[in-house]
């Protein structure tokens, strides 16, 4: 073996080690969070954490139900809201802006990926919540709604870009409209990514916490109608981690412990659906 050839695999072995050890670094940071999580969280797990209203401090048997539901209310709203209007985004980014429009649609959609969330939180605040004279779970869902948009629209616009040209050139050439093009071709075929997509916005919106706090704010029961305050679990952790009590302490583990089981219960629940649906016959 020459000099440059043993200088070659060197190399490679040296890379080889760096890329395997720095997946290695990447994939156990998610299991020492769980760990960490399940080490200080679990014990504070039970039924009645489940089912029950927030308890005062120094008595037990306290639980986040109604931030549970409070926290799916708002994710709902912003799913509703933003997944909608962010894919139809997506589709006119890929298949019909032109140069200056597209790229001014890019633009800002990049800069709003890169706005802080407290900024979001303020603005929500001054658009909805000062105009109806109060904190509401449909205040929370607009602003999360507003981080959500533009990641959906530029994951949807990368998908259905990556869709072989020959593909809609075959269906325009059998006759088919442009909508009905994308409808029945363009988007099917890249309907596993844009869901991934989905699920990574609706996960990253999911735990945000200061936006949260400029709009539905928080409740120690249960909201009754979209437009009160209402409890949630990111709020509830950031309330229960910055107070002086050891039990809310225990109990803002477990309601982190909660958040992040929820959020990899979908992610992987989406991902058998699709993967299902994908494997259906056409």
């Amino acid at each position: 073996m020459t000099a440059r050839n043993k200088r070659r695999v060197a190399v490679n072995n040296v890379m080889l080690t760096l890329t395997g050890v720095f997946a290695f670094v990447t994939v156990s940071t998610l299991f020492l969070i769980l760990a960490y999580l399940l080490y200080n969280g679990a014990k504070s797990l039970n039924p009645n954490f489940f089912t029950r209203l927030p308890a005062p401090h120094g008595e037990t048997g306290g639980g986040i139900a109604n931030a549970i539901v409070g926290s799916a209310e708002i994710v709902l709203i912003a799913a509703l809201i933003g997944i909608p209007i962010g894919f139809m985004a997506g589709i006119y980014l890929s298949e019909f802006s032109g140069k200056v429009l597209g790229f001014a649609v890019r633009y800002t959609a990049d800069l709003l990926n890169g706005v802080p969330s407290i900024v979001i939180g303020i603005f929500a605040w001054g658009m909805v919540v000062s105009p109806m004279h109060g904190f509401s779970a449909l205040a929370g869902g607009i602003a999360l709604s507003l981080m959500l948009i533009p990641i959906t629209a530029r994951n949807t616009e990368q998908f259905l870009q990556e869709v072989p040209r020959t593909m809609r050139e075959g269906a325009l050439a059998l006759g088919a409209s442009k909508w009905r093009t994308i409808a029945s071709v363009i988007v099917p075929a890249a309907r596993r990514g844009i869901m991934t997509g989905i699920i990574l916005g609706v996960a990253r919106i999911s735990g945000e916490t200061a936006p949260l706090l400029f709009t539905a704010l928080g409740n120690q029961f249960w909201n009754t109608s979209l437009t009160e305050p209402t409890a949630s679990l990111p709020v509830v952790i950031f309330n229960y981690a910055t107070s002086p009590y050891d039990d809310w302490h225990q109990q803002a583990w477990a309601a982190g412990l909660v958040l992040l089981g929820l959020v990899l219960t979908a992610n992987i629940a989406a991902r058998m659906i699709v993967n299902r649906g994908a494997a259906l016959p056409k």
